[in-house]
């Protein structure tokens, strides 16, 4: 089953949409234009009903389908689009580029909500559907936990969802494929803060002190063996320190440095591995040198991982709309999702779809591809219709 042909007619409208949110970035909670701008499209859809302010700013649309639900296990199917920009000033120098200096669409946040929203007009219009869909509008992906928050909110309680759907675009991946994986997908993220006090002193004379810049060189380099000498090399995992904040002249020895980086895994059992051995390392350094060393280790997104069954669903699904050669099982990202407090909290699968040869995510010069909307478009519509099939 290709491309639903009415999606094609609507392609236009989408890509109307998507530019325009695309001129209009917001970033994480702050998403008020958008989401405004998404629930008056599903007021005009003839939704039954829209929730807003959920998780500060989400916005949910219930359709309900013209049967009710069957005595299957799934009654209630959600899908999820997220709203939010990126703090990246735009470089891609097109019509309806930012009109926000330093904010972005760098991730394709436009592009999921307009496709989510076309798919919302279709299932108002035909409703082929037997119990509810429930279109989730997501702020705060990017570093906010805005899923986590429209959980606390009682997102999946309040609208019974059975199962729940993701997706998202893939820079490099063709337009019109799909990529999925069962089990891990994503990584689970990690922030690493460590303020480092040493000892001042003149440079001719580091005797006289303790060299902060020393040992966070000491400590990056310490911190690298955990992946390669404690984690098991047919296992996964990222340590990353990206700033190192030292000193203001090239003869002093400077008596503070700052380092924070991320981590990345993709079990639970890595995870607390990591954990443990960098909180020893850092205790390990600071008896060898004397510095004063404060260790802030910040849990961050869990590890998405796509349930079986609904993954297989989603594979026969996205084979249906994009042809059988056109669906790849992918390896695992050391990127992460906020998806993943979805996942953990209900049944379901995240995928990817093809943005074709375009920047990567995060770029200035990325642009979500207008070209990839059909196809995504009429896989959340497939996905509730088969989901839900009607009698």
């Amino acid at each position: 089953m290709p491309i639903v042909n009415r999606v094609a007619d609507l392609q236009p409208d989408i890509q109307a949409w998507r530019r325009d949110i695309h001129e209009h970035p917001e970033l994480l909670y702050d998403v008020h234009r958008t989401a405004g701008f998404v629930a008056d499209r599903l007021k005009e859809f003839g939704c039954d009903e829209i929730v807003t302010g959920l998780g500060k700013t989400g916005v949910v649309g219930v359709i309900k389908g013209r049967q009710p639900a069957g005595n299957g296990d799934v009654k209630v199917i959600g899908l999820r689009a997220d709203m939010d920009a990126l703090p990246v000033a735009e470089m891609t120098g097109l019509p309806y580029a930012s009109k926000t200096p330093g904010v972005m669409h760098a991730c394709g946040h436009d592009g999921h909500t307009a496709m989510l929203l076309g798919a919302a007009r279709y299932l108002a219009e035909t409703r082929n559907f037997a119990g509810d869909a429930v279109v989730i509008f997501q702020p705060a992906e990017e570093g906010g936990a805005g899923a986590q928050a429209m959980i606390n909110d009682g997102l999946m309680e309040r609208f019974k969802i059975d199962q729940v759907y993701g997706m998202h675009n893939g820079p490099g991946l063709p337009v019109g494929s799909f990529a999925i994986r069962p089990g891990p997908l994503m990584a689970a993220t990690d922030s690493i803060d460590i303020l480092i006090e040493g000892k001042g002193a003149h440079a001719a004379k580091p005797n006289n002190g303790i060299d902060s810049v020393l040992v966070g060189a000491q400590l990056i380099t310490a911190l690298q063996q955990i992946v390669s000498r404690n984690v098991d090399p047919l296992e996964s995992a990222v340590i990353s320190i990206c700033e190192f904040h030292a000193g203001n002249a090239r003869n002093v020895i400077p008596q503070t440095a700052e380092l924070h980086g991320t981590v990345r895994t993709l079990t639970p059992k890595v995870r607390e591995l990591v954990a443990k051995r960098v909180r020893e390392v850092v205790d390990g350094i600071a008896q060898v040198t004397g510095a004063k060393i404060d260790l802030t280790y910040t849990p961050g997104y869990p590890v998405t991982v796509n349930h079986a069954a609904e993954t297989e669903r989603a594979i026969q699904i996205a084979k249906d709309v994009a042809g059988e050669k056109n669906v790849h099982e992918m390896p695992p990202m050391m990127g992460a999702e906020d998806f993943s407090y979805m996942l953990e909290a209900r049944p379901g699968a995240f995928i990817f779809i093809g943005n074709g040869d375009t920047a990567g995510l995060h770029h200035p010069a990325y642009n979500f591809n207008d070209e990839a909307i059909v196809y995504g478009t009429s896989y959340f519509i497939k996905m509730v219709e088969t989901a839900l099939a009607a009698s």
